[in-house]
C-alpha cells in the first residue's frame, strides 16, 4: 500500500510512546529548542515494548538526551585571565522549591534514581526535571553520573538537616557561585541597600544572552531562601538579611 506523503509529527515527552508511534524520532535540545539528531525506527510493527530490540533502541534514546545536556565528563577549570575571573554563570531558571523537592524525592529512592523515573514519578515535565537537576548539580547537592541524580554527600547531609541548618548549607554553596558574590559586593559597594536596576544592569552586562528579569527572580528566590539578603519588592531594593 503506498504510503501518504504528508508527514504526521507527534510531540512527545515519552521515550516509548514515541518509539511505539514513529518511523523516525528527531531529539531536540532544551533551550534554545535545536534539532540535535534524528532517530530511524526500523523494528517492525506492532512492535513489542518488551522486546530486547525495542529496550535496546530506549536506552540509547536516553543516552542521547541525557549525554548533552547532563555530561559526565570531568572538565579541568582552565586558568582565567583578570577579566575572565569576572564570567559568571547563567542559573537555571527555578525555584528553590523545585530543588528541595528534587532532593527529597530521591532521598526516597535510596540517595540514587533514574532522570526518567523521577519525572514520570513526579509528574513534572522531563526538561523541567533536567533543569532542576542542573541547579542542584551546580549547588553541588547530586550528581549525574550516566542518566541517574545521585545524592551527593552534601546533597545527603541536606536532606537530613533541620530547615536552620539546610539554610545555612544552602547560604554556604550561593556563595560558591560567582554571580551571588557579585550581588554581595555590590551590595557591600551600595553601603547595603542595592537598586533592582542596578542589578539587572549587571545582569545584563555579565549575562548578555540571558533574560536579566527572570535571573534576578531566581537570585532573590534562592538569596531569600538562604537568608542571604532580603528583597523589598514596594522599593525595588536588596539589602543585607
Amino acid at each position: 500500500k503506498e504510503r501518504n506523503p504528508a508527514a504526521i509529527v507527534m510531540v512527545s515527552q515519552s521515550i516509548r510512546e514515541a518509539l511505539l508511534m514513529a518511523d523516525r524520532v528527531a531529539v531536540l535540545s532544551g533551550s534554545p529548542g535545536t534539532l540535535r539528531t534524528i532517530v530511524e525506527v526500523s523494528l517492525p510493527r506492532p512492535r513489542d515494548s518488551r522486546s530486547a530490540e525495542f529496550m535496546k533502541l530506549v536506552d540509547h534514546l536516553h543516552d542521547i538526551i541525557t549525554s548533552a545536556e547532563l555530561p559526565d565528563v570531568q572538565v579541568t577549570a582552565p586558568v582565567l585571565s583578570a577579566s575572565q575571573e569576572d564570567l559568571v554563570e547563567p542559573l537555571p531558571m527555578v525555584q528553590s522549591a523545585d530543588i528541595l523537592g528534587l532532593l527529597e524525592f530521591v532521598e526516597t529512592q535510596g540517595g540514587t534514581s533514574d532522570l526518567f523515573h523521577v519525572a514520570s514519578h513526579t509528574h513534572v515535565p522531563f526538561e523541567r526535571v533536567l533543569t532542576t537537576v542542573k541547579a542542584a548539580e551546580m549547588l553541588d547537592l547530586v550528581d549525574t553520573p550516566k542518566r541517574s541524580v545521585l545524592l551527593t554527600p552534601l546533597g545527603k547531609r541536606f536532606v537530613n538537616a533541620n530547615m536552620d541548618d539546610r539554610k545555612d548549607l544552602w547560604r554556604a554553596q550561593l556563595l560558591e557561585l560567582r554571580l551571588f558574590r557579585v550581588v554581595q559586593e555590590m551590595l557591600h559597594l551600595e553601603e547595603g541597600e542595592l537598586s533592582k536596576e542596578a542589578l539587572l544592569q549587571e545582569i545584563s552586562t555579565r549575562l548578555p544572552m540571558e533574560d536579566p528579569e527572570a535571573t534576578f527572580e531566581t537570585i532573590v528566590a534562592w538569596g531569600r531562601f538562604g537568608e542571604l539578603f532580603a528583597y523589598r519588592e514596594e522599593q525595588g531594593v536588596l539589602t543585607p538579611e
